[in-house]
């Protein structure tokens, strides 16, 4: 069900932003103070799209934790007193035992956010009416015989030269036209 442009909820401004960080570094501090070690600073992005409230990414050796500015403006309280906690007791879990060696959600995770004393739940339940969601983009491929439609994750298959598709009626290899513009 598509939302109207005018009703999408705005997402938090730099103030609110700056609240959610200083919960997220008081967070860490109860876990440094509880565990008796120092815990390296993480950087917050506030870049999250979609149904999810907050992240923790790792990437190589890159730690991040991501919020969605959305969500949090719709729910800020309930945002700062769950999912803050949710996001550092998988960063500090991580630093104590390791992601190879534990579950997401398991035993360990869910001891760190008994020292916060935060909810252990794993999801949240919100009305996402007015939250922006990713869309799946499209691009315009030619056959000989026809036009086709393939997905973002099938384009860039092809621009990595790690797949290519052959019409289905004809057999010829799918050129790149251009991008659809409108996505669906």
């Amino acid at each position: 069900m598509a939302v109207a442009a005018s009703s999408l909820i705005e997402p938090i401004n730099a103030e609110q932003q700056a609240q959610v960080v200083d919960k997220t570094l008081a967070t860490l501090a109860l876990a440094e103070k509880e565990y008796g070690r120092p815990f390296a600073a993480i950087p917050v992005l506030f870049d999250l799209r979609g149904r999810c409230s907050g992240m923790y990414r790792v990437r190589g050796r890159e730690r991040v934790i991501r919020y969605n500015p959305h969500i949090f403006a719709k729910y800020f309280v309930d945002n700062l007193g769950t999912t803050v906690p949710h996001e550092v007791a998988h960063y500090v879990s991580d630093c104590l035992y390791g992601l190879a060696k534990i579950r997401p959600h398991g035993d360990e995770w869910r001891r760190v956010m008994a020292v916060f004393k935060a909810d252990d739940s794993r999801t949240a339940d919100y009305d996402l009416s007015g939250i922006p969601t990713r869309r799946q983009r499209y691009f315009d491929y030619r056959c000989l015989c026809q036009s086709h439609r393939l997905s973002s994750r099938r384009h860039n298959k092809v621009a990595r030269r790690e797949a290519r598709y052959n019409c289905r009626q004809c057999g010829e290899s799918l050129s790149f036209v251009a991008p659809c513009q409108v996505s669906t």
